[in-house]
Parts: C-alpha cells; sequence; structure tokens
C-alpha cells in the first residue's frame, strides 16, 4: 500500500482516487471545491488541508488539473509540492498540459529528489469511472516502471511513450484526432439527417466498418439525441488544441485539418458552447446548415 496525495478531484480526479482507494492505497486528497472531498472521504480516502499537508508524507503525488498554470502553481514555490514532498517521492501529473512545461517540471523536480512522469489520459468521464483510460507516459524507464503500480489501477493502456513531455506530445495528437473524428461525425449526421436517413441505423453501420471509432461508439447516441452534458467539456478541447497547434508550429509540422477543427472548436465556445461536452460540435455544423433546430 502507497500513500498517495491526490490534488485535483474533477469529473476525471475523482473516480481515478476511487480506484486508487479500492485498490488499497491511503489516499490524502486535495480539491477546490468540498464536494469532491466529502465523496472521497466517503470512499474511504483522507483530507488535506494545503499542498504541502497533502504531500509531505506521501509516496506518489498524482496531479489532475486543468493547465499548464494549474500543474505550475502546485508544483512550484514554497508552498509547492516540490518544496514539501520528501525527496524519492514520485510525481505523476495526469494533467494534459504543453508538453514543454512537463520538460520544466521534470527537471525542476529531479533538482528537488522528486521523479516526475508526464501521464496524461483519454478515455473521458466514462474511461475514468471504469478505470480503463488509455494513458501515454513520459519519462525515464526508471520512473515510468515506478509509476505502473498506479496508473495499472486506472487505466487499461498504459504505454510509455519517451521522455519527459513525450507523453504530452502523444495526448496532443490525441486531441487532434478526437476532435477531428466528433467533427466529421457531426457533418455526417447532419448529411443523414438532411437526405432523411435513419441516423441510428446509419450509425450502427457505419461503427461496423472501416469509419468505425470509440468516437461513434461513445458519442453518436449523446449527438442523436443533441444531450450535451459534459463528460468533456469545449472549453478544455479549446485549450487542448491550442497545445496542439502551438506544439505543431514551434516543429514546423503542418496539421491543416487540425488547425481547421480547432478554429470550429473556437467559434463554438465563442457562441457560448464552452461549458458544453465537445459532441457540440454537431451545433456549429447545424448552423453553418441553416438546419438549427
Amino acid at each position: 500500500m502507497s500513500t498517495i496525495a491526490f490534488l485535483g478531484l474533477g469529473v476525471m480526479g475523482a473516480p481515478m482516487a476511487g480506484h486508487l482507494i479500492d485498490a488499497g492505497h491511503d489516499v490524502v486528497g486535495l480539491n477546490r471545491s468540498r464536494p469532491a472531498l466529502d465523496a472521497l472521504v466517503a470512499r474511504g480516502g483522507r483530507v488535506a488541508a494545503d499542498v504541502a499537508d497533502a504531500v509531505r508524507e506521501a509516496d506518489v503525488v498524482i496531479t489532475m488539473v486543468p493547465d499548464s498554470p494549474d500543474v505550475e502553481g502546485l508544483v512550484d514555490g514554497e508552498d509547492g509540492v516540490y518544496a514539501n514532498a520528501k525527496p524519492g517521492t514520485l510525481h505523476v501529473d495526469c494533467s494534459t498540459i504543453r508538453p514543454d512545461v512537463a520538460r520544466r517540471i521534470a527537471a525542476s523536480g529531479a533538482e528537488r529528489g522528486i521523479a516526475v512522469v508526464d501521464a496524461p489520459v483519454s478515455g473521458g468521464e466514462a474511461g475514468a469511472v471504469a478505470g480503463t483510460l488509455s494513458i501515454m507516459v513520459g519519462g525515464t524507464p526508471e520512473d515510468v516502471a515506478a509509476a505502473r503500480e498506479v496508473l495499472e489501477v486506472v487505466g487499461s493502456t498504459v504505454v510509455h511513450v519517451g521522455p519527459a513531455g513525450a507523453g504530452q506530445t502523444v495526448k496532443a495528437a490525441n486531441q487532434l484526432m478526437v476532435a477531428g473524428h466528433l467533427e466529421l461525425l457531426a457533418e455526417a449526421l447532419v448529411f443523414l439527417e438532411a437526405h432523411g436517413v435513419d441516423t441510428e441505423a446509419a450509425t450502427t453501420v457505419l461503427a461496423g466498418g472501416l469509419a468505425g471509432s470509440t468516437v461513434i461508439d461513445r458519442k453518436a447516441a449523446a449527438m442523436r439525441a443533441r444531450r450535451f452534458e459534459p463528460g468533456f467539456r469545449v472549453d478544455l478541447h479549446h485549450k487542448d488544441l491550442g497545445i496542439a497547434t502551438a506544439a505543431a508550429r514551434e516543429v514546423g509540422a503542418a496539421i491543416p485539418l487540425g488547425a481547421h477543427v480547432a478554429q470550429l472548436v473556437g467559434s463554438l465556445r465563442a457562441q457560448g458552447h464552452g461549458d458544453l461536452d465537445h459532441a457540440a460540435l454537431l451545433l456549429g455544423v447545424e448552423t453553418l446548415s441553416g438546419r438549427t433546430p
């Protein structure tokens, strides 16, 4: 059993922390809102007063927060993780942040005797609840091997993809592909509806062929029903696509389709839909088609 400080108990973090408790780990949680902490205690976890309190005796620190500045705010400074965790602690960052920030905090942690791996996840809320996340991990082979004990509790696919920052680079590629699949599914649904085709039957057969994808399996029914309760918010996907386009520009990689979808996601957000699930790309296609209900 390890003592795990889990910082960030949101839509993804809360079920992940719950799985770690169920696996027998001593989980100490920290979160901005109280209800998530109450739920953690009910599950068998503990609550920390602040970052220093959470990490002081931890063997592993997991961060799961929205953006690069959030991670930096947790790890840096005299009140942060690296100043208060004991040497030899393992920091596993499951947030989705910029690859260059992941590399910087890995170097910063190493200076304090803290091992750091970037381990962003894919699979959405459903994957977090089921414990079947896909996790792309960057770091040294030794540190990634140490992280597997906790990562394999919350994910079914855990792959070491390279040195520090590589996990975040692969996650950026993942977010490009997911956004593209969602946009094309949205376009296909509007196209089919315009032709009067039964979209449930159509997506069933599409899912069984080369066009099939996890995006169809998990999102088609909600998109057909216009249910956009957030499993992964437009605001967050907008942030992730900003990371992907900036990282592509940095190395001169052309991502013309990805850049276009990033603009469509940005447009949807600008229309006030940032709190909806990213499947709400369907609304943008309807608007462009003049078919808004």
